[in-house]
């Protein structure tokens, strides 16, 4: 295992840190401690973090322009105007079911958001994935457990997507044009042990970059699912990366202590926090939200 020049971003503890992501426009990151219902902002280039307070269970977002936020939530999607935190529904999703909740999700280069759902108790095959496309809401995948590893190749051509529960990683070819399915998705890599397949990202060059649930580390794979690195993560429930700073060459890591009693909390006296990892990888801006009145 890799030791790569590693902080901490955050020393808050989350109980479920999950859904980073990166606005170059003003170097702020964004992550959520999902069931704590936060939602933390930081500003790189002075360090300041703000907590935001919210009153559902958020999982992700995605940025539609300057002024606005598509935050994913247990029971729909929400416009969240940054200056003021004000949230607006947009989407129910799944709001309907109270057994369920959302998870992992990214913005596909066309613009179309890829949202997962899964069991509030991590139920068999309760959870789903979704593509808002132009402001539709379609059911793509079902019978997902637990939905994660959500990204997509530089050119949009290609999708992957992980059932934690299966411990797979999916790829699927993907219309670059919309984002959607152009075929059935098939099995990119398989983990037997070590460590559950959780969030991930793509860099410029095609390499997924994925979190290693209860393994501690970030694993990198090749488009043909080559293992080709794995780089350790102080934190043993690493849980999503996300690319940051101005030219995208660091990696923000978040982790949880979900499930993790307390003699292990001990034993992981980091678990919780959030990283950077300073690998120099070639990164990418993750793209905006396109929605159907923009």
């Amino acid at each position: 295992m890799e030791e790569v020049p590693t902080t901490v971003l955050c020393g808050e503890r989350c109980h479920l840190g999950e859904g980073p992501t990166y606005d170059a426009a003003t170097d702020t990151a964004w992550w959520f401690d999902i069931v704590g219902r936060r939602l933390f902002e930081t500003r790189l280039d002075s360090g300041q973090i703000t907590i935001h307070s919210l009153n559902v269970m958020g999982s992700a977002l995605g940025r539609i322009d300057a002024q606005r936020q598509l935050l994913v939530a247990d029971d729909g999607l929400y416009v969240r105007e940054t200056a003021d935190g004000r949230m607006t529904l947009y989407r129910p999703l799944e709001a309907e079911n109270a057994a369920t909740r959302s998870n992992d999700a990214r913005v596909h280069p066309s613009g179309t958001f890829w949202i997962g759902t899964m069991g509030r108790k991590a139920e068999q095959g309760l959870g789903a994935i979704y593509a808002l496309h132009r402001g539709e809401l379609t059911r793509l995948y079902e019978r997902v457990t637990i939905p994660n590893a959500i990204c997509f190749s530089p050119d949009g051509a290609v999708g992957y997507f992980a059932d934690t529960g299966k411990n797979v990683l999916f790829r699927v070819d993907l219309d670059a044009s919309t984002g959607l399915p152009r075929g059935e998705p098939v099995a990119l890599v398989t983990r037997r042990n070590g460590g559950g397949i959780d969030g991930a990202v793509v860099d410029a060059e095609g390499l997924i970059w994925n979190a290693r649930w209860g393994g501690g580390c970030i694993d990198v794979y090749s488009p043909q699912g080559e293992h080709l690195r794995t780089i350790r993560v102080p934190a043993r429930q690493s849980s999503c990366p996300a690319f940051i700073g101005q030219d995208f060459s660091r990696l923000l890591v978040t982790s949880a202590w979900q499930g993790m009693a307390e003699d292990a909390r001990r034993a992981d006296p980091d678990h919780g926090r959030t990283f950077v990892l300073d690998i120099a990888v070639r990164g990418r801006a993750e793209p905006d939200v396109k929605l159907a009145t923009a």
